[in-house]
């Protein structure tokens, strides 16, 4: 394994910040405690960055306190973020790229958050793979308490340490590991954790827990891991309480990390194992209900029939969330959902556009443009049954959304593909 002495001297390089800039930019985000906005920093760039070099070279540099955020969680709390400031979070993303590459090669295989050319789809491919074409149908699923927050420093670096000796290099780590945090106005200083919001806290996430991967890894055990979300797979109901048993004590005695007992459990694949926001059974792949009851409701909320835009206008905003969402979720056996939930979203679109034609006169006038004879009925243009009538249907069919642009649910290709397989076969 190689080890890397000097590698600071990479970081005093203009062009490599720059670099980082351009992916934070990409990545957009808040302002930090100075409350100095990406467009702020970017309006004066050039000597932004060479401020930082010369702070790196001559060891100035010092990360400011990261900006406490609360973000709800979805079963109940919050979930506590800390935002770096801009120049903080260009000066972690070129550490980030020159650490990425020394430490992607002895990561685990089945290891798939926050790293380059793997995603989500994979993570679940591979857990499907283990349970449908491996036999192992017995899952550990392991809920962490707070993770990122409650890394040790002192693993951290030694984790590090074994790849990365260069002192220079540590020190900056530490420098960000330690910078505090501001809540109301008042520094508070970290002894813990990596901040969740920190452009480098994946990386270093990725390094503390890899020790855990191995060592699972060296006892036979397979596992799927995606950031903090850790699966184990047995062929058995005692292999996944012994696998379970091992897990904790190497993450709670070795790694120093919490375990949720209340949320850790043994599943069965017949009855469907949850893992990034799908259900992986013996023999399907669905959407887990409370991702569509929560995708329905975010749709429910931006056609309401009050809200008096046109129906293009209500469209052009729907159609990235339902690209975002089907793009996902196709890795699932889930056409009969999208099915659902395209027809339920025309309906609601051709409650909207009675609403806003008012009068029936307007719906009548469009039935006889399509070529249909009178005489019509009357009906309320503000009733959500009449939206289901066969003068709406008529009037608005399925393919009058199509032309307007709305994406079709029911034209996604769905169901899951086996990808890398030759790649992971042996992990």
């Amino acid at each position: 394994m190689r080890v890397y002495y000097s590698l600071y001297g990479q970081l005093l390089n203009k062009e490599r910040l720059y670099k980082g800039f351009k992916k934070v930019w990409k990545a957009k985000g808040a302002a930090g405690i100075d409350k100095q906005s990406l467009s702020d920093y970017a309006s004066n760039l050039d000597a932004n960055l060479a401020q930082l070099v010369s702070e790196l070279k001559t060891k100035q540099y010092k990360p400011q306190p990261v900006k406490r955020v609360e973000i709800p969680k979805e079963g109940g709390g919050v979930r506590l973020l800390g935002i770096p400031t801009v120049r903080d979070r260009v000066v972690q993303q070129a550490l980030n790229d020159l650490l990425t590459p020394i430490f992607e090669e002895q990561f685990h295989p089945s290891s798939f958050g926050y790293r380059p050319h793997r995603s989500c789809h994979d993570a679940i491919n591979k857990a499907t793979m283990f349970i449908r074409r491996y036999g192992l149908q017995h899952v550990v699923d392991m809920d962490l308490s707070k993770c990122f927050d409650r890394l040790d420093h002192e693993i951290i670096l030694k984790s590090i340490r074994r790849r990365v000796t260069d002192g220079s290099v540590l020190e900056l780590i530490n420098q960000f590991l330690k910078s505090g945090v501001m809540v109301d106005a008042y520094w508070q200083q970290t002894e813990l954790g990596s901040p969740q919001g920190g452009v480098i806290s994946p990386l270093i996430a990725n390094i503390y827990l890899d020790a855990f991967d191995q060592e699972m890894k060296s006892r036979g055990h397979r596992i799927v891991r995606y950031a903090d979300d850790i699966l184990i797979f047995s062929r058995s109901r005692a292999g996944a309480e012994n696998a379970l048993v091992q897990a904790t004590k190497i993450l709670e005695k070795e790694l120093k990390l919490t375990v949720n007992e209340t949320k850790s459990h043994i599943a069965h694949s017949n009855d469907g194992v949850k893992f990034l926001g799908v259900e992986i059974g013996s023999q399907y792949t669905r959407i887990q209900p409370k991702k569509l009851v929560e995708f329905k409701k975010k749709l429910k909320q931006m056609t309401k029939r009050n809200g008096g835009k046109p129906i293009s206008e209500v469209i052009k905003s729907l159609n990235p969330v339902l690209r975002g969402f089907s793009q996902y979720f196709r890795i699932a056996n889930s056409s009969r959902e999208y099915s659902k939930i395209a027809g339920w979203l025309r309906r609601r679109l051709r409650s909207l556009q009675l609403k806003l034609w008012k009068k029936p006169k307007r719906l009548h006038r469009r039935l006889k443009l399509l070529g249909y004879k009178p005489p019509f009925r009357l009906i309320r243009m503000d009733s959500w049954i009449n939206a289901q009538s066969p003068l709406a249907s008529y009037a608005m069919p399925n393919q009058w959304f199509n032309d307007l642009g709305l994406v079709n649910l029911e034209f996604v290709k769905t169901g899951y593909v086996f990808s890398n397989y030759a790649e992971w076969k042996c992990a």
